[in-house]
């Protein structure tokens, strides 16, 4: 029986030229993009890759799979080594999926061209470190949250710009009841509220996260814990302040005070909103100055449901996440589960004894 002589993969191919490689790599490019969109990958996730892909390769001066482990060990040691850990995650992520699209795709082609073995320069030594203090927030008690919103509420009485300032205090409050984002919260339409449907009403999110940088994931959130009292105020007492476009479809429920150029109120922006509740909380939670912010409140939401009895899969499903493991990192301040064992283990020792005491 002879023996098949193998190729190595590493052997060179023949001579390629510099403009072959440039169309094959700009189509390269444009294939990563459409595989991309194909995968429902929003728009701004795939144009945020492309923007990291972009700035390595003008860094690296060569096609991306030439790289090697020591090039990212150079990129990332010191070239973005400066840069806040979440960004040079995201230029690693973008680098990683990349690497992944060209094995699948075309790792035949380019051996063919050059004779290189595609192959991920990111490895588990220099592979980007997530930082788990950033998954950890303590949110602030019930009865602070009562305070700011106590205060915040006496305020609108007497502030210069009621209209604001109570629009502000609305998507603050929708935050700390249902756990809306605030992109979701400042992208809601007036027909967004579906006042007759379900027992307390509901609000479609048209604008909710979606997963791995998947586009907008849509939900119905009902208007439970006071948020049909919070919407119903804000609509019957406060919308009308800044226009009167209750009937043109798409307006918004959270106007900003600029207009567009038909004169149709704009949506407010996020910055507003943060602005607005960052005042709030100086003014009447200054223990928390700096540190509550939108998403804080969400995570208030979901704790005070867990108190409250609410399974963790309701809590899913009214948060928008496509994981419970999400869940639970949201109410995992309020899980007891650890002192309820201590405290089996201390009755347990304790029924021990019991016998051996006189």
């Amino acid at each position: 029986m002879a023996l098949t002589v193998v190729r190595d993969l590493r052997d060179a191919r023949q001579p390629t030229t510099v403009e072959e490689l440039e169309r094959f790599e700009t189509d390269a490019l444009a294939g990563f993009i459409l595989a991309r969109a194909a995968a429902g990958t929003a728009d701004i996730t795939i144009s945020n890759d492309i923007g990291d892909l972009q700035q390595i390769r003008d860094w690296f001066g060569r096609p991306l799979w030439e790289m090697e482990p020591p090039d990212a060990d150079a990129y990332f040691g010191r070239e973005v080594r400066h840069l806040a850990p979440t960004t040079r995650r995201g230029k690693a992520d973008a680098l990683s999926v990349y690497f992944q699209y060209l094995e699948l795709r075309h790792a035949v082609e380019i051996h063919n061209l050059t004779g290189i073995v595609v192959q991920c320069p990111l490895d588990e030594l220099n592979r980007q470190r997530g930082s788990t203090q950033l998954l950890i927030r303590i949110p602030p008690s019930e009865c602070e949250i009562s305070l700011l919103f106590e205060g915040w509420a006496c305020d609108l009485q007497t502030c210069r710009k009621f209209a604001t300032g109570a629009r502000n205090f609305t998507a603050a409050r929708l935050m700390s009841q249902v756990g809306l984002r605030i992109k979701e919260c400042r992208c809601l339409s007036l027909d967004d509220i579906k006042w007759e449907v379900g027992r307390f009403g509901k609000v479609h999110v048209r604008y909710g996260k979606g997963a791995r940088g998947a586009g907008p994931k849509q939900r119905l959130v009902p208007l439970i814990n006071g948020a049909r009292a919070t919407a119903q105020w804000y609509v019957e007492d406060v919308r009308g302040h800044f226009d009167d476009e209750w009937g043109r479809p798409g307006s918004p429920l959270l106007p900003s005070e600029r207009r567009h150029a038909d004169g149709t109120s704009k949506y407010v922006s996020s910055q507003s909103l943060r602005d607005g509740l960052n005042e709030a909380v100086e003014r009447h939670l200054p223990s928390w100055a700096g540190r509550l912010t939108p998403h804080v409140l969400r995570h208030f939401c979901a704790s005070q449901m867990y108190l409250t009895g609410m399974d963790l899969l309701a809590i899913q499903e009214l948060l928008g996440h496509s994981w419970i493991a999400t869940t639970m990192r949201y109410v995992h301040v309020q899980r007891t589960h650890i002192e309820d064992a201590w405290l089996r283990g201390q009755q347990r020792a304790a029924q021990r004894l019991e016998g051996l005491t006189p």
